[in-house]
């Protein structure tokens, strides 16, 4: 018997969600039991995880979630790597409007017992606590890319977060049994430059994301596995050292709106990753994904 997964990703924006769903359907411990889309264009997300699925020969459910933010104005309306869709058979119809509902249904299914990763903007997260009674507390845990809570530069302010901070208000002030936040201070530290990625990148499934990738690289000449590493903490969490405590979001207007505080406190349910072993993680990834290819 396998994890129980919950899949919500904007794939299609950075490579790494891909990358992500790469590893996911690779992973012989992983029941996805579904993907939902969020941000702009669902749909063509819904595409490109369809394609991704297909290639891996995985039977996956796929639903279009929201593409609008709760409250703010949309920063994410394009989806790039699309480009790539015409080299790979994929569906192009979804169901429309039925996310929420999927997730929820999918979650009652397994009370206890599934896992929500969600690799992008917490849109559709927020909207399924906000309109579904005691979900949350349904969930086995939430792990999730998004926030800073180290040092990350003059970062102060992670993209996930910046695009719907309100949901992920309403997700973190959520009476979710266990939530994970690995946030850009520790996922900056596991990178792989273009040319490296290239080489590793072949073969089944991996061959779908190396042509999305070779849109990302028109314009970067690196990958940072934020996302890829989030998946690993499902499986592997020792990759990571923790903090535990307690995460809110800032959500006054101005430049800090959406920014992460983290307030420690023993046996708070809410967990922030410090430290990654990056060579570990690489090992773990590859492997992983390699496993079928080889």
């Amino acid at each position: 018997m396998g994890i129980p997964v919950l899949l919500d990703t904007d794939i299609g924006s950075d490579v790494d969600d891909a990358v992500c769903l790469a590893y996911l359907l690779r992973h012989p411990e992983c029941e996805l039991l579904g993907v939902t889309t969020v941000s702009g264009q669902p749909d063509k997300r819904a595409m490109m995880v369809d394609a991704m699925c297909r290639e891996a020969e995985k039977p996956v459910t796929v639903y279009c979630g929201l593409d609008d933010p709760m409250i703010v104005e949309p920063k994410q309306t394009e989806v790039p790597q699309t480009d790539a869709l015409v080299q790979w058979r994929h569906a192009r119809v979804f169901p429309d409007g039925e996310a929420i509902g999927f997730m929820a249904e999918t979650i009652q299914s397994r009370p206890g017992e599934v896992t929500l990763l969600t690799i992008g903007p917490l849109t559709n997260v927020g909207v399924l606590f906000e309109t579904v009674p005691q979900i949350a507390e349904q969930l086995k845990q939430i792990v999730m890319m998004c926030g800073v809570i180290g040092e990350a530069e003059d970062t102060t302010v992670e993209w996930n977060a910046l695009l719907d901070p309100h949901a992920l208000d309403i997700v973190c002030r959520s009476s979710v049994p266990s939530l994970t936040m690995v946030g850009l201070d520790v996922t900056r530290k596991v990178t792989m430059t273009e040319a490296d990625f290239r080489e590793r990148c072949k073969g089944g499934v991996l061959d779908v994301v190396a042509s999305f990738a070779e849109i990302w690289f028109r314009s970067r000449d690196t990958v940072t596995f934020h996302d890829p590493l989030a998946g690993a903490l499902v499986f592997q969490p020792d990759i990571c050292a923790y903090r535990t405590g307690r995460v809110e979001i800032e959500t006054d207007e101005g430049d800090t709106m959406g920014k992460t505080l983290f307030s420690e406190k023993e046996g708070g349910t809410h967990r922030v990753a410090t430290e990654v072993d990056a060579e570990r993680f690489f090992e773990h990834y590859w492997d992983t994904v390699k496993k079928e290819t080889q």
